[in-house]
């Protein structure tokens, strides 16, 4: 499943972004709230946003977003380690 987002061109061209950035910056701060908001694991908020865990942990610590660990996370982590 693909989803599409739409921002209105009077939005877009409100944000303190340069557009250049816009698109990556919209998907790092998409991917941080869902994470904060325990919608994503790490694993897949590190994947929406297009970064390594390890970046985007860098992220979530520059945002002061608390780690939190779960199952997903485990099983995530377990299936890396194990080269899946």
């Amino acid at each position: 499943m693909n989803i599409t987002l739409h921002i209105p061109d009077s939005v877009a061209r409100s944000l303190r972004i340069p557009e250049a950035e816009a698109e990556e910056r919209l998907l790092h701060e998409l991917a941080a709230v869902l994470y904060a908001r325990g919608l994503l694991s790490v694993g897949k908020a590190s994947e929406l946003a297009g970064m390594s865990r390890f970046a985007f942990s860098e992220v979530l610590t520059q945002r002061q977003i608390a780690r939190h660990y779960g199952h997903e996370d485990m099983t995530e982590d377990t299936s890396y380690a194990g080269g899946q």
